[in-house]
């Protein structure tokens, strides 16, 4: 029998380990926690479903699907029937909150103005003198930032000195002058055809437009009103429906007179919100370009047209040119009428009949159609935009040219003007939105 082999210190220690080491594990049962936990593991363990990524459909256009497109039926804010708000109008970043409610309140105030407005004209005839109006820095400004001024009005009262301009966009722009801040609406969106303020209701101003609307700014009701379109008259000539000057007679606050087509007089009255057919006056063979009436005799009118004539309402004469006439005035007085044709020729017409006709010539260009001369506060001058960037000066009396308001402030050539009612100023609407107001020194 054989003896066994004696076993090395060194082994004899490993497998006195590895005996230590199995009952120190089954001591702390480590296989049998090992054996739970991988049954639980297992248990929760899901089978991943396969997924497969979609296939993206074909893009193509409803018209290749035959499908028809989806049409919104919206009208621009300004083409509604509907009052706008002025809010909703309001074109600036800054509130325009004081401004509304000084205008809503101002047309009480204005009444004893107008009543006294005889004494206010003399004391005007007394005190001008041509060698003393400036052009001052500060009463300068963009009053209507996009587009060409093609309309503007003094505010007509001596609590303001307020410039209502119009541009070619539709924007009506209000800035009292020397002042900063503009205030820009956005009633309409066409040019600006006609503004007309009543002195009685100063709260209360009209606009006009070419495509044919006719909005009034209540300044009490915070709303542009809807007063007037142009009707789809078949009977109209060339079916022309624009609105191309709108005024007012002094003795009516309520009673509109609108250039309407081509050659159309249309008196509306906005009491009753509507006008007769009798009340349609078929004038001149093309647009007429402006209205007025007598300052003294407001039943007596006279309109312009591009048709080469200008009528008297009353007396139903007509004055004929060669070419088109861009304006016809009355004087302040009514006993003379400035017409300025298109022929670079200003008419001036006096006399008991307006039999007395003499002819200043003014020279213009010929891309500006749009040269208008207006009367200042007497009968003694008219003032026209110079194309030397300035304002000439007609006398009435001399019938020449006798100065010109010239300043380097001036960067475009004047084409609007007004005078104020009550201050001696001169407003002078640039060609692209700048207004100047020239006043006493």
């Amino acid at each position: 029998m054989a003896t066994p082999q004696k076993v090395s210190e060194y082994e004899r220690k490993r497998l006195e380990n590895i005996r230590r080491n199995k009952e120190m594990m089954s001591a702390l049962q480590i296989h049998s926690k090992a054996s739970q936990l991988s049954k639980a593991v297992t248990k929760s363990e899901k089978k991943k479903l396969k997924t497969e990524t979609p296939i993206a459909a074909a893009r193509s256009s409803l018209r290749i699907r035959g499908i028809p497109a989806l049409t919104l039926e919206t009208k621009p804010l300004n083409q509604t029937m509907d009052p706008l708000p002025m809010k909703d109008t309001y074109k600036g970043t800054h509130s325009d909150r004081s401004f509304v409610e000084s205008l809503a309140d101002s047309s009480m105030s204005n009444k004893e103005q107008v009543n006294d407005t005889s004494k206010n004209r003399k004391k005007i005839e007394c005190s001008l003198e041509l060698e003393s109006l400036s052009l001052d820095r500060k009463n300068i400004a963009r009053v209507v930032p996009d587009g060409g001024i093609t309309h503007l009005r003094f505010l007509p009262s001596n609590d303001f000195k307020m410039v209502v301009a119009g541009n070619r966009v539709g924007d009506i722009g209000f800035w009292n002058v020397g002042e900063s801040e503009v205030f820009v609406y956005h009633p309409h969106q066409a040019p600006i055809s006609g503004i007309s303020i009543h002195p009685h209701c100063l709260s209360k101003i009209y606009t006009s437009c070419n495509d044919g609307f006719v909005r009034m700014m209540d300044a009490e009701k915070e709303v542009f009103d809807m007063v007037y379109h142009s009707s789809n008259d078949e009977s109209k000539k060339k079916k022309d429906k624009g609105i191309y000057a709108l005024s007012q007679p002094k003795n009516e606050a309520n009673c509109l007179y609108l250039a309407e087509g081509s050659g159309y007089l249309t008196v509306w009255d906005n009491r009753i919100g509507k006008c007769s057919s009798s009340s349609r006056l078929d004038l001149h063979q093309l647009r007429i370009n402006t209205i007025d009436f007598n300052p003294e005799n407001p039943h007596i009118g006279v309109t312009s047209s591009s048709d080469g004539t200008a009528c008297n309402l009353t007396a139903l004469r007509k004055f004929t040119y060669e070419g088109g006439m861009q304006s016809a005035y009355f004087s302040p007085s009514g006993r003379s009428i400035a017409i300025t044709s298109s022929k670079n020729t200003i008419g001036i017409y006096s006399g008991v009949n307006l039999e007395d006709a003499a002819f200043v010539y003014h020279e213009s260009i010929k891309v500006f159609s749009t040269f208008r001369a207006i009367w200042g506060w007497d009968d003694s001058y008219i003032f026209m935009g110079s194309e030397k960037r300035g304002v000439d000066v007609v006398s009435a009396v001399q019938k020449a040219t006798v100065m010109t308001l010239e300043s380097p402030l001036i960067s475009a050539i004047p084409l609007k003007f007004d005078a104020h009612s009550y201050e001696v100023g001169m407003l002078a609407g640039a060609s692209w939105g700048q207004v100047y107001v020239w006043t006493l020194s």
